[in-house]
């Protein structure tokens, strides 16, 4: 029997809970990431949506801003996630970002986006959502609001201004698992017909850092009343 892919979600801070939550319903195992060893063995990594500037100074004090770029499987990033993996961050997707450039918390909105390809818009969550300002000449469109870009595939790497992981409509992880079913080192690994997840083991020292920080995932429910994002 093939193994089913095992995805990280780095577990920083943010909407960590509920990707792994959406990831675990379409049978992938899931490994929450909070320490550069994490990575070993995973077919593809998610960095969720949360507080930018405390993400990127977390995973500098736990060694992950040099792991993640080092880290050669496909990653997801969404909202802040997004920010995360832009060129003035980490550097390793081709786009320039704008921090809440759709406004502060209480302008935080839904609306359907369209996907390329297909018949039916995504629901989109936007909260405090970043706004793409620039994209690289390879970077493939993949799905637009009021015609500008709001998700993206620059190679390996596919990223949302939004969040579908609050949302119950699975497409969006649904790419990001067949992109990584697509990579070279997991092309013989489809999904398990049963999800069975884990996570890493605890380590209570980080744990209640990351808590001050903010910590904890966003909940399923409208924009305007989630935890601040982005």
């Amino acid at each position: 029997m093939k193994r089913p892919l095992t995805i990280g979600v780095l577990a920083l801070q943010g909407a960590f809970r509920e990707h792994s939550l959406a990831l675990r319903g379409l049978g992938a195992e899931v490994v929450e990431v909070r320490l550069p060893e994490d990575l070993h063995g995973l077919d593809g990594l998610v960095i969720p949506g949360g507080e930018s500037t405390t993400i990127m100074k977390l995973a500098r004090l736990y060694g992950l801003d040099d792991a993640i770029r080092d880290y050669p499987g496909p990653i997801f990033g969404t909202c802040a996630g997004m920010i995360v993996l832009d060129r003035k961050h980490l550097g390793l997707a081709d786009l320039e970002v704008d921090r809440n450039a759709y406004g502060r918390q209480v302008m935080s909105f839904e609306a359907d986006v369209e996907l390329a390809g297909e018949a039916s818009p995504v629901h989109g969550v936007f909260i405090r959502a970043p706004r793409i300002r620039d994209l690289g000449l390879d970077v493939e469109v993949l799905g637009e609001l009021d015609d500008e870009p709001v998700l993206v595939r620059d190679g390996r790497f596919l990223l949302a201004a939004f969040h579908p992981e609050l949302t119950d409509d699975p497409r969006v992880h649904e790419l990001f698992l067949t992109m990584v079913r697509g990579a070279p080192h997991v092309s013989d690994a489809p999904l398990a017909s049963v999800p069975r997840g884990h996570s890493a083991g605890a380590r209570a020292a980080e744990e209640s850092e990351v808590q001050r920080c903010e910590g904890g995932g966003a909940g399923l429910r409208p924009a305007v009343a989630a935890r601040s994002e982005a």
